[in-house]
């Protein structure tokens, strides 16, 4: 597909809890054309060692409105070898889902025009997120 007639996106993730690139983090990509267009799932991928999705799919052609799917409550599980484990062992677990993470999914949903490449970066930890058009 030309990128004269569609729009892409990439993303990565940055774990401001302990400062480091999120790794592992499925990642869920769909498009719709127009508001009231239905959501057409595109297919996903997993964060790489640097918090990167280097291979998320292609927007068809017609795409306006482009949706980002973070599952995050797996990533902040404990696993006793993890250097996140050791960072989080003093936050209280969230009273309902008995997890240390408050945010189970992160759903970004931005407008995009063709010929525009966007990079939304998302900033994590287990009570809170950010995320920004990147660049």
């Amino acid at each position: 597909m030309s990128t004269e007639t569609t729009a892409s996106v990439s993303t990565h993730i940055l774990d401001t809890s302990v400062g480091r690139p999120a790794r592992g983090v499925a990642v869920r990509l769909s498009a719709r054309s127009g508001r009231e267009g239905h959501w057409q799932a595109l297919g996903g991928s997993a964060t790489d060692e640097d918090g990167r999705c280097k291979d998320l799919p292609a927007l068809p052609e017609g795409t306006t409105h482009v949706r980002l799917d973070f599952a995050v409550e797996p990533y902040f599980e404990p696993h006793p070898t993890d250097r996140r484990a050791e960072a989080r062992q003093d936050a209280p677990a969230h009273r309902d889902s008995g997890t240390g993470v408050f945010f189970p999914e992160v759903a970004i949903t931005f407008a995009v025009v063709a010929g525009e490449h966007y990079h939304v970066p998302l900033l994590l930890n287990p009570f809170g997120y950010s995320v920004y058009r990147g660049s």
